[in-house]
């Protein structure tokens, strides 16, 4: 079985010798939030978890994130929550890159390492402890459910990437491939959270232009990215959030797989309330 890799931040501050200038860049199409900003000084702290902190990564904003929040959690030994998410509307999606920890879902605990990914859905009623001896740091991704008449809620989901084959994408010779935890048929869910690989020297050959929000945590390897009208380079710890209909394309770099974590809102119809008239 291959074995992958999953960057996590650490903290710290750089040192008083170091240039000030980064990757950092915020448009109006897209934002690159580079591994270097995930300091100490720029954590957040949540109300019922305890030795936790946290780097917020996209949140919904006026020309920013619309759909969605990004944490990466960090975690100490014997911390957690038992009142995790507060808002009773809200799903989320757990994505663990580093250390273990366990997640209580109708009285039934999960344990989960590095790969592991869970689907939790609105008042799902979950809690999360790290119950090891090092810190846990792992990915949460938060949506307002849209319910649809006719569609029920979509049940909990527990895996790990080491258990799901990652779909090639057709005419790639599987150089460029797609985890999937969720049945993309499966129209209950309106948000996906899966994992991209390009192979050493692949591409994504054409300017995406299309309705989805994304955001995309790199997991491992680096590349270039066309965002916009921009080419950035961008590598394992760093993110990119992506408006809607912002094109995009990119060249994996090599000498390894490129791969992220993404983020896109889906199978649901467009809100007409902007354009509506009175």
């Amino acid at each position: 079985m291959m074995t992958r890799s999953y960057y996590a931040p650490k903290g710290g501050l750089p040192g008083q010798d170091q240039l000030l200038t980064d990757r950092a860049m915020f448009t109006e199409a897209y934002a690159v939030i580079p591994k270097g900003t995930m300091r100490d000084i720029t954590t957040s702290f949540l109300p019922f978890w305890d030795r936790t902190r946290l780097w917020v990564i996209a949140r919904p904003l006026s020309g920013f994130a619309e759909t969605f929040s990004h944490y990466i959690m960090e975690v100490m030994p014997g911390g957690g929550s038992e009142r995790p998410e507060t808002d009773p509307g809200a799903q989320g999606v757990l994505f663990v890159v580093e250390g273990s920890l366990s997640v209580t879902v109708d009285g039934e605990a999960h344990e989960m390492g590095p790969g592991g990914y869970a689907y939790l859905p609105p008042r799902s009623g979950w809690t999360l402890r790290n119950t090891g001896s090092e810190p846990v740091r792992f990915h949460w991704i938060r949506k307002a459910y849209q319910a649809v008449e006719g569609l029920s809620q979509p049940e909990v989901i527990v895996a790990n990437e080491a258990d799901v084959a990652p779909v090639p994408m057709p005419e790639t010779e599987g150089k460029w491939a797609t985890t999937r935890f969720v049945d993309p048929s499966d129209l209950r869910h309106d948000m996906h959270v899966t994992i991209v690989t390009l192979e050493s020297g692949a591409v994504l050959p054409f300017m995406e232009t299309h309705v989805m929000e994304h955001g995309l945590y790199v997991l491992e390897g680096k590349g270039v990215y066309r965002l916009n009208q921009d080419w950035v380079e961008v590598e394992a710890g760093d993110y990119m959030w992506l408006r809607a209909f912002c094109p995009q394309a990119c060249y994996a770099g090599g000498p390894g797989p490129f791969r992220y974590l993404l983020y896109k809102d889906v199978n649901r119809h467009m809100p007409l309330g902007l354009g509506r008239p009175g």
